[in-house]
């Protein structure tokens, strides 16, 4: 039975073609898995693989190409139904079997040597298809291997004046005193708190970070499903520039960790873009700091029913006493995409 906090996990996102589409053609994401498993191709090799919430399968066709013998491919949404035609279609029906159902409903029918998955979301964590993942460790067998099998949680302060009011400006609708003859501004202050609750979901340039980053490590062969459900992630940072702090900016490694390599895929700022882009939280009111000194707090990561997270960031500049934060609907970002991005 599914608990009442537990999400829907494979859900109906994921069960359009044209999202699978945006996946696969995702360079990074899909050739780094590639890469991963095809470098570590003895542990595949004449081994029984679990795909969760597969999708596609793409994982479980490089499975294959890996050199294993049987795939069980989890998926939930109506998406099950497309994996199987592309399993037939590629006459793999003897090797991959397609498992219809939530990965906590269904039974696999073997012990699994390995299990893959794309369970990442934005921040890592939105969609809490990680959930999922760790949950299906009850068919790994002993010293069998999570692909991905880490994954580091990156935080770092940035100031960014244009971006805090060009954020504040987009309630400026709700100024408006004669709109069709109507006073809207009574729900100006509203509009504008609701829109800093969004995360905005963009790149930058890593010039405009003050201090190094901090990161929060999950192991996913260890951790507890009910260790996602809340994280708390303190942080002091040593400013390495004067001026405003207007909010934290975060972005995710994961790692492969095979006998032959680790693999890894970054969404840093420093590196190639890929889907889950960066994601910044502004505070809601910028906080005034020096070279050298300290910007210390806590950023809670509270899971919700709505597959995601709410984000509850304190800060606080030392000595000078000044503290902000914010709390922000992780499943509701703002995509401030330029027309350069791709999806």
């Amino acid at each position: 039975m599914l608990t009442e906090n537990m999400p829907t996990q494979c859900y109906q996102f994921h069960s359009c073609l044209s999202q699978q589409q945006n996946l696969l053609q995702d360079y990074m994401r899909t050739a780094t898995y590639q890469r991963a498993m095809l470098v570590n191709e003895t542990d595949f090799r004449d081994k029984v693989v679990l795909d969760v919430c597969c999708g596609s399968g793409i994982l479980s066709y490089f499975a294959i190409q890996a050199g294993a013998t049987r795939v069980y491919a989890v998926e939930s949404s109506p998406m099950a139904k497309y994996t199987q035609i592309m399993v037939q279609s590629n006459s793999l029906s003897e090797r991959i079997r397609v498992l219809e159902g939530e990965v906590e409903e269904v039974s696999c029918p073997d012990m699994v040597d390995v299990i893959v998955s794309e369970p990442i979301g934005y921040m890592l964590l939105n969609e809490r298809l990680m959930e999922s993942f760790l949950h299906a460790r009850k068919w790994l067998k002993p010293n069998g291997l999570m692909f991905p099998s880490c994954g580091d949680i990156h935080l770092a302060p940035f100031s960014d004046e244009q971006l805090y009011f060009e954020h504040y400006a987009r309630a400026t609708f709700w100024q408006q005193r004669s709109f069709y003859g109507v006073n809207l501004s009574a729900l100006h202050g509203a509009a504008v708190d609701e829109f800093f609750r969004q995360p905005i979901v963009d790149t930058f340039d890593v010039q405009i970070l003050m201090a190094r980053s901090v990161k929060h490590c999950i192991n996913f062969k260890e951790a507890k499903e009910e260790d996602l459900h809340r994280m708390e992630i303190p942080f002091v940072f040593t400013l390495l520039q004067s001026g405003l702090v207007h909010g934290l900016a975060f972005w995710f490694d994961v790692a492969y960790l095979g006998s032959t390599s680790a693999v890894w895929l970054s969404t840093a700022p420093t590196e190639p873009l890929t889907r889950w882009y960066q994601v910044r939280c502004l505070l809601q009111t910028p906080l005034f700091a020096k070279l050298g000194q300290t910007l210390s707090g806590t950023v809670l990561l509270a899971a919700n029913s709505r597959q995601s997270y709410d984000i509850h960031i304190t800060a606080t500049v030392d000595q000078s006493g000044f503290r902000s934060g914010n709390i922000l609907d992780l499943k509701d970002p703002f995509f401030r995409m330029p027309s350069w991005f791709h999806n």
